[in-house]
């Protein structure tokens, strides 16, 4: 066994959570597998590991198409809990072939590249809007005025979930996601299965509207979409649309403000690309790969591997470490450096395999529209006041960033 991670690695520090990126390096230092006791998993925190886990098929989101909790060695969640992992065991993140193949084709057949891409020009359109009105007002929180409600209301416009309806949308997603933090709480806990039922309760009404009456959004697609008499449950269908919007906007809006935080903090490349309006395509998967907005993702081992010499048994967790592996210095040269003008840049931010994100490139197009409106709109932006890290890990972002456009 690798021996325990005795390491400045520590989630719950406000100091790790504030630049886990040295530790990330001591920890590559030490090997390729590590185990952390306090959440019983194995930490790996080099790219090729981790490139090669996710798409590696002994591993796996869940075991239950595989094990009972008891034969997995694994105790069952509270039955309080169950509201939250009847939503969550039934999206594509969290199953495994054969259902996660059969409902990401579903998924795909009205979640398509040539959908997406029909979606531009609102987005264009909307993001220069939100600036616009923050230049006017002299600034504010690029947070809370641009970077959330550009890819809620995008994603929400997508489901064709009514403009009355989506102010509860961001609240009962960061509940939801709160679930994902290591070790979370049980007020965490009693959050995300009431956002659970609320959010599933809303969206069966939709459903039940839409077979009704089909529109032109996603919901009806999901509704229709069928394959050799394939069709998604009802279940299936608010799994999906939830797992949509929470992952739709969760890493655009940490993304956004990442990125801003670490430009105002990189003067010299805020002024190339304010220079050079060619590099937002490139600024976007730099700024993916240097302050990464998912730091961690899980799997279970459903059949023995070895890492490095060292055996991981069936039934073991998993934790691999994005953050680490997007600052690793066998593939990233200068790691630690903001580089815009970056090349060959193979971050997994968005994941790989099977899970690979099926929003990536929706979340390429809100990221470079948001960037090109403040680009052009408000040259001058700075900022007002040093932020405040949430005090999350899996899900790396601010409580706010604070601007002024003078």
């Amino acid at each position: 066994m690798a021996p325990a991670c005795d390491l400045a690695f520590d989630p719950w520090d406000p100091a790790f959570l504030a630049d886990p990126y040295p530790a990330y390096a001591e920890l590559r230092s030490r090997g390729r597998v590590l185990y952390f006791a306090p959440t019983d998993q194995w930490l790996v925190p080099h790219h090729a590991d981790v490139s090669a886990l996710l798409r590696d098929r002994r591993l796996g989101r869940t075991y239950q198409h595989r094990f009972t909790h008891e034969d997995f060695g694994r105790t069952p969640p509270p039955p309080e809990h169950e509201p939250f992992h009847t939503l969550n065991d039934h999206g594509m993140l969290d199953l495994e072939p054969p259902d996660h193949t059969r409902i990401r084709r579903l998924v795909s057949k009205a979640f398509t590249p040539r959908t997406v891409e029909r979606l531009k020009p609102y987005v264009e359109a909307l993001a220069g809007d939100l600036v616009t009105a923050l230049v006017e007002a002299g600034g504010g929180d690029l947070l809370t005025d641009v970077a959330e409600p550009l890819p809620v209301a995008v994603i929400a416009e997508m489901l064709g979930i009514p403009e009355a309806d989506r102010a509860p949308l961001r609240p009962w997603s960061a509940d939801i996601c709160g679930m994902y933090e290591l070790n979370p709480s049980q007020e965490t806990a009693q959050k995300a299965v009431r956002a659970s039922v609320e959010f599933s309760d809303y969206l069966r009404e939709l459903i039940a509207e839409r077979r009704k009456e089909p529109g032109d959004d996603l919901v009806s697609g999901l509704i229709a979409a069928h394959d050799e008499g394939d069709r998604l449950t009802e279940q299936e269908m608010i799994s999906t649309a939830v797992l949509l919007l929470n992952a739709g906007h969760e890493a655009t809006v940490n993304a956004t403000v990442n990125g801003w935080w670490a430009l105002f903090r990189n003067p010299d490349q805020l002024a190339a690309l304010r220079a050079d309006h060619s590099l937002v395509p490139a600024a976007v998967e730099e700024l993916m790969r240097y302050d990464t907005p998912l730091q961690l993702f899980e799997r279970w081992v459903l059949d023995e591997i070895e890492i490095d010499g060292t055996t991981i048994p069936r039934g073991a967790e998993i934790a691999m470490l994005f953050g680490s592996a997007n600052h690793d210095e066998e593939v990233f040269a200068r790691p630690a450096r903001l580089d815009l003008t970056r090349g060959d840049n193979p971050h997994i931010s968005f994941s790989a395999g099977i899970h690979y994100c099926i929003g990536a490139p929706l979340a390429r197009i809100e990221l470079a529209a948001s960037m090109r409106a403040l680009l052009e709109k408000a040259p001058t932006l700075r900022l007002a006041a040093e932020p405040q890290r949430k005090p999350n890990f899996v899900i790396r972002g601010l409580e706010g960033l604070s601007v002024e456009t003078p």
